[in-house]
């Protein structure tokens, strides 16, 4: 998924395999995201005082649009948006910058008679914005989560509209101020981001080389080990974060692991396939279903949310018949498969979820970091729930199979079932730990980069970030030794609960 405002996410977003798992890793403790909820305040962002006004009665023809016409700064992700006739676009701001975003949307037709405007984005998800009151907006983007709280705003910022200095030392404090404003872990991480900025900007000059600059921006997120990090000086100079240990797929292994996958599943198991290969079912011995998820982006090959959110929906209906889950030949035991996911969607995720329940239930709570001088500041926590589907679903056991390269939106997709009932067992290996969006960002020399800002809490607020998902039940996954002896241990052992579960049912 592309978010269009912060930039692409860890596709969670689309960059392919071997890049999505190369921004994996991982910090220590669990964070809190209990509490209540603390008043949001822009703290200081860019805004306020002289600048370039955008008229707030000009509109399309008719006027029907000129409501929301105007500057407008989001609650959190440092972004301020404008809305002018049928023209939409974002800002990345900071304390000592304003530099146009990845976001150019065309209003699509007339606002409906609620207010709302959908506009729509090239190479990415349509973006929704709505009336919420005086001074308020709202701003949903298809392909994610939650909504974006929108303030009006009197006037564009000056620096919003000047040429921004292309010095190294420019694009040094860009850089700093961005993770020092947006980015909600070092604490946990045992990080002094001010030390790293005194240690690190007395070597940045006017001379300074590009391969110089970015040798020192990796440097100073490379110690954070966190998956959702990473700077862009071009295709072939690029950097991401990584868990320390985490060993990256070749083709190779992800052939060793299907070998595996197949001797576990047993000889002359047929299993489908759907979206281009990223999912797959097969039927087992003893009524038990082996569902595979191994990416929620990408199903079809132009690539777009719509297109996804189709070919999952086909998968899903062709594997949750009412077969499946009613009368005398229905699963007694299903085992939902996540351990090689590179991330995705995460609104496919609960697409998925929904099939799994009679009832609704809290998947789980977002937000965002949002006070560039305090980061215990978040926007107010916003519940994200399962609804059942409208058709055949599946109650009975579930065991989700998790380990290391489970990341990002594969990593909310498991934290999504915790809350199910009955809850399934997690077999297997801690997922990575990291579940933010990626808010993406440029820099004043056209480089690109990106850190996580959001949390995703549980219901009695906490979140997994570094430390991941943890297993109910531990087994190796995918080790050399287990793929040498095309062994899959994870896969065993949840048939074996299922079937025990299934026999003691009987």
């Amino acid at each position: 998924m592309n978010d269009p405002v912060t930039g692409p996410r860890h596709r969670r977003r689309p960059r392919g395999t071997a890049r999505l798992l190369a921004a994996v890793t991982a910090f220590a403790a669990l964070t809190a995201c209990a509490g209540p909820a603390r008043a949001d305040r822009p703290g200081g962002r860019p805004g306020a005082g002289p600048g370039t006004a955008l008229p707030a009665t000009a509109g399309a023809p008719g006027g029907r649009g000129a409501a929301l016409d105007g500057v407008w700064r989001m609650d959190g992700y440092g972004t301020l948006v404008t809305l002018e006739g049928r023209a939409l676009r974002s800002y990345e701001t900071t304390a000592v910058s304003c530099l146009p975003g990845s976001l150019r949307g065309t209003r699509a037709g007339a606002p409906d008679p609620h207010g709302r405007s959908r506009f729509t984005v090239p190479g990415s998800a349509p973006v929704t914005v709505a009336p919420a009151g005086a001074g308020r907006a709202q701003l949903t983007i298809e392909d994610n989560l939650g909504v974006r709280a929108l303030r009006r705003i009197g006037a564009l910022p000056r620096r919003c509209t000047q040429r921004p200095a292309r010095d190294p030392r420019a694009v040094f404090d860009v850089f700093w101020q961005t993770f020092a404003e947006n980015y909600p872990f070092f604490r946990a991480k045992k990080t002094d981001w001010t030390a790293v900025r005194d240690r690190y900007r007395p070597r940045i000059t006017a001379r300074t080389t590009d391969d110089e600059l970015f040798a020192v921006l990796r440097e100073m997120i490379e110690p954070l080990h966190d998956a959702h990090t990473r700077v862009v000086a071009s295709p072939q100079q690029w950097f991401a974060g990584m868990r320390p240990g985490t060993v990256l797929p070749t083709p190779d292994f992800t052939a060793r692991v299907d070998r595996a996958i197949a001797t576990g599943l047993g000889a002359g198991t047929v299993q489908r396939r759907w979206a281009r290969g990223r999912l797959s079912y097969a039927d087992l011995p003893g009524r038990i279903g082996y569902f595979r998820v191994t990416q929620f982006a990408g199903y079809t090959a132009k690539g777009d949310y719509a297109g996804d959110v189709a070919a999952l929906d086909r998968a899903l209906d062709a594997v949750f018949t009412r077969a499946r889950t009613h009368g005398p030949g229905a699963l007694r035991g299903l085992i939902v498969d996540v351990r090689l996911n590179g991330g995705g969607a995460d609104p496919l995720g609960l697409r998925i979820a929904s099939r799994l329940t009679g009832r609704p239930y809290l998947a789980y709570r977002k937000r965002a970091r949002n006070d560039p001088r305090d980061p215990g500041r978040f926007t107010t926590p916003q519940p994200l729930r399962v609804r059942p589907h409208r058709g055949p679903v599946y109650t009975g056991p579930v065991a989700v199979l998790t380990g290391r390269l489970t990341i990002s939106a594969g990593e909310t997709f498991t934290q999504s079932l915790m809350g199910r009932s009955p809850a399934p067992v997690r077999i297997g290996e801690p997922t990575q730990g990291v579940f933010s969006d990626v808010l993406g960002r440029s820099l004043p020399n056209g480089w690109t980069f990106g850190l996580p800002n959001e949390e995703f809490c549980t219901a009695d607020g906490r979140t997994f970030d570094g430390t991941g998902i943890p297993p109910a039940v531990a087994t190796p996954v995918f080790t050399e030794e287990e793929l040498a002896g095309r062994r899959d241990s994870a896969l065993a052992r949840a048939r074996q609960l299922l079937a025990r579960g299934a026999s003691k049912d009987d």
